[in-house]
């Protein structure tokens, strides 16, 4: 019961968030075309509070993700490590169903259904994936790109403490994702909150392993590290939005793709 109340009371703010975000969204844009791109690319009118966050994150990655990442790669082999990030991905599978339909996107459910059953029937719950190898591509949708299908603005860019770039609208996707995630539902609703916390931490590590060569290269070639990231993060969602490929860098920092517990 508490459980369907705070989701009901979370989606009606969402909503209200949601509606005020398409009128700020459209008042932060300039009428000139060519200044209307550049609001559009940076669009950061909080970058001193965000500044701060992104050092915060930046410590919390030098001093405990990306050590952790390390050892995790050193003393975990690549076979094991593929298991546990193809385990962690398929727990998505309802959310990116779920999204794919809100979006109208039929193609993109069947999609989606597909790889799910195939990977958890086939791939012994999710730790093989059998569905690449079958050519069912992985297309992962969360709300925040449903937002923006629905057509919401983004609103301005955010870096959130532990979770990275971000913007408003993308932030209020990603608490509707953390509510209806069934995995979260079910273990809270079994006391098995430990394993929230425990997919969260194990799928910090596997995502920052995955990037510890490119994040480092790009921290060494920056010139202004922040304005790099928030950058290459709105050219990458953008293209996650508009499902095509994205620029060839690391989507950094972003510490954990999966729900918050």
């Amino acid at each position: 019961m508490k459980l369907a109340s705070l989701s009901r009371s979370l989606l009606r703010t969402v909503t209200v968030v949601a509606l005020a975000l398409t009128a700020t969204a459209c008042a932060t844009n300039p009428a000139d075309p060519g200044a209307k791109d550049a609001a559009y690319q940076v669009n950061d009118p909080l970058e001193i509070p965000n500044r701060f966050v992104f050092a915060a994150n930046e410590a919390v990655d030098v001093l405990a993700l990306r050590p952790a990442a390390e050892v995790y790669v050193g003393v975990v082999p690549d076979p094991v490590r593929d298991a546990i990030h193809n385990f962690i991905d398929n727990l998505m599978g309802p959310l990116y169903i779920a999204n794919n339909l809100l979006q109208g996107n039929v193609d993109g459910a069947t999609n989606a259904t597909g790889r799910f059953m195939t990977n958890t029937i086939l791939g012994v719950g999710g730790i093989a994936d059998v569905a690449s190898q079958a050519g069912i591509p992985h297309a992962p949708e969360d709300f925040g790109q449903t937002l923006a299908v629905w057509g919401l603005g983004d609103g301005p860019y955010l870096v959130l403490p532990l979770l990275g770039p971000s913007n408003v609208r993308d932030a209020v996707g990603y608490g509707v994702d953390t509510v209806g995630d069934p995995v979260r539902i079910w273990a809270y609703a079994h006391h098995g909150q430990g394993l929230m916390y425990t997919r969260a931490g194990v799928g910090a590590v596997d995502r920052r392993s995955e990037v510890l060569k490119s994040v480092d290269d790009l921290r060494r070639n920056s010139l202004d590290f922040y304005a790099t990231v928030r950058s290459l993060h709105q050219q990458q969602r953008q293209a996650e939005i508009e499902n095509r490929k994205g620029p060839a860098t690391p989507d950094f920092p972003d510490y954990t793709s999966t729900p918050k517990p």
